[in-house]
């Protein structure tokens, strides 16, 4: 369980740890892995412990993780905040941007995460309805899946104004890295538009190995280069949810229906009955089940390199 978090963020991150407990972890005893980009304080590590009887572990972000990219410019930067700052929720925000690249790029590269084979990310101030009676880790392992989800929503265009354009040319520059057969028409139709959906990152659990891989460092490498984490807001949201559908296939995507989840902003209750008596929410907050990403989830497939390359060649069709 793996979380970066702020000191102020205390209370938000004890009710967290509460819940995964009371849902799952309290028969598992996972570890907590706790990162701040600052010391964490004597009080916030005294009272996250006192809180669970698992072990936890607070790491501090190195210097080199956790900043300017260095293919920007400060003056840009800051006029591109200037620029954004009524544009879009968190337009102007300069330490939104230094998060979404971190957890984009880095946070897997960790010290405390140097020895996990998959990883849970958690965040303060969110919500879990459902409990667990079996482990989500070994489920990933022994279906040979890579990437977990809960929720899917589109992002705001926004935000992610020149994400697709900047991604087909690292396509189209890297064909030797793309798998023979991947997902990508989840995030890009037959018309080379990328549809905002997304994985919602804050909760997603994870094989580190593809996050490792050789074709995801490039892909982040390229996507760093082209200043968008800061220039625009690329999320890290967007940019696990491409690269999961570029270099996966189908099968190896799993949406954890049963785990009732709430961030701000969405909730997914689980409606079907043998799912619904594990949990304490409302049936009615069924995103999931009307929203656009998942219906598109279920009606599309796989499609072969070719294909993939091909779009990535064709214009932006509005």
């Amino acid at each position: 369980m793996v979380a970066l978090v702020r000191n102020s963020e205390m209370d938000g991150i004890r009710a967290t740890i509460r819940q995964v407990d009371d849902r799952f972890n309290r028969e598992f005893g996972y570890p907590y892995i706790l990162l701040n980009d600052e010391d964490f304080t004597d009080e916030f590590k005294d009272k996250v412990q006192a809180i669970t009887k698992a072990k936890v572990y607070f790491g501090k972000l190195p210097k080199s993780h956790w900043g300017l990219s260095p293919y920007v410019t400060e003056e840009k930067v800051k006029a591109a905040l200037a620029h954004n700052k009524d544009r879009y929720l968190y337009g102007g925000s300069y330490s939104y941007r230094l998060m979404c690249r971190y957890q984009s790029g880095f946070i897997f590269k960790h010290p405390l995460l140097a020895h996990l084979d998959y990883y849970w990310r958690i965040e303060p101030g969110v919500d879990y309805y459902c409990s667990l009676s079996y482990d989500p880790f070994r489920y990933m392992r022994d279906n040979n899946l890579v990437y977990g989800y809960t929720i899917a929503p589109t992002e705001k265009e926004l935000t992610v104004e020149t994400l697709w354009n900047t991604t087909r040319t690292w396509m189209l520059e890297n064909p030797e890295l793309l798998p023979e057969k991947s997902f990508i028409h989840w995030a890009i139709n037959e018309k080379s538009k990328y549809t905002m959906c997304h994985f919602w990152s804050n909760f997603e659990i994870v094989d580190l190995a593809f996050y490792r891989s050789a074709a995801y460092e490039s892909y982040f490498q390229h996507l760093d280069r082209a200043g968008g984490f800061f220039y625009e807001r690329w999320g890290d949201a967007p940019v696990h949810s491409i690269a999961a559908s570029m270099l996966l296939r189908k099968e190896q995507i799993h949406w954890f229906e049963d785990i009732g989840y709430h961030h701000p902003g969405y909730a997914h209750c689980p409606n079907k009955p043998e799912m619904l008596r594990n949990c304490i929410c409302d049936k009615g907050q069924n995103f999931m089940y009307h929203g656009m990403c998942s219906r598109r989830f279920t009606e599309v497939g796989d499609i072969y390199k070719d294909q993939a390359l091909e779009l990535a060649r064709l214009p932006d069709r509005k």
